[in-house]
């Protein structure tokens, strides 16, 4: 038996693309350095960066059919966060349900799965992080998830969490905490500006970060070479 959730919250869009305009590393370090998903989930092509509302879709391994279900639960704004409920690497999407997805205003793709017709997907402009890229075809058999609460690629994602993704990866921020999240990485994003002008007049990061007494505090020494 499958279930598929209707009329799920969303995060507001304006909170969605200031933290995708900050990127991966700035909002995963604002809270907390958690929230990534694996290392593994690497876009399709470079540059790409994309923030959206989760859509979450689960599928059965090497079966697609839950993803043309998803569809119809999209809005614009959204992102596709597709996860089998057990490791697979099949071909689970290609051109044509990115052709389906981009018609309803969904952003992107991310799936810990396989994906094909990447040639096409790039001339497309139709962002993807995968698991991999594998031509094997799958079928449409068995029900799933769509909109509930699932693990992808090791992270917690819920729908209408915010997915921010670009060539560092992909990190989910949950929709409560969003707001929040958001401040956090633009004061940091200010600061880091500020320190970028000193490293860039000369400044050293020893220095810039008090580094030196700690460095001694844990015993590093200097000696000078003696030919």
């Amino acid at each position: 038996m499958g279930i598929v959730v209707r009329n799920t919250p969303r995060t507001d869009l304006e909170i969605v693309d200031a933290l995708g305009k900050l990127g991966v590393a700035t909002v995963h370090e604002a809270q907390g350095r958690t929230g990534l998903l694996a290392s593994y989930m690497r876009p399709i092509f470079r540059p790409a960066r994309i923030a959206g509302n989760a859509l979450t879709c689960e599928t059965s391994p090497g079966d697609n059919w839950m993803i043309h279900v998803a569809v119809e639960q999209s809005k614009p704004g959204d992102i596709l966060v597709v996860s089998p409920s057990s490791p697979c690497d099949d071909g689970d999407f290609g051109d044509l349900l990115a052709t389906s997805l981009i018609a309803h205003g969904v952003r992107g793709l991310v799936i810990d799965a396989g994906v094909r017709d990447i040639a096409d997907l790039t001339e497309m402009n139709f962002p993807v992080w995968s698991k991999a890229v594998f031509a094997q075809g799958t079928i449409k058999e068995t029900v799933g998830n769509v909109q509930i609460p699932f693990v992808a690629a090791g992270a917690y994602v819920r729908p209408g969490d915010v997915i921010v993704a670009d060539d560092d990866g992909v990190v989910c921020v949950r929709r409560e905490d969003a707001a929040d999240v958001l401040k956090k990485a633009q004061a940091r994003e200010a600061n880091e500006g500020d320190k970028r002008a000193k490293l860039a007049s000369g400044v050293l990061g020893l220095d810039l970060y008090s580094m030196r007494e700690r460095l001694a505090e844990k015993g590093l020494k200097y000696v000078d070479y003696q030919g």
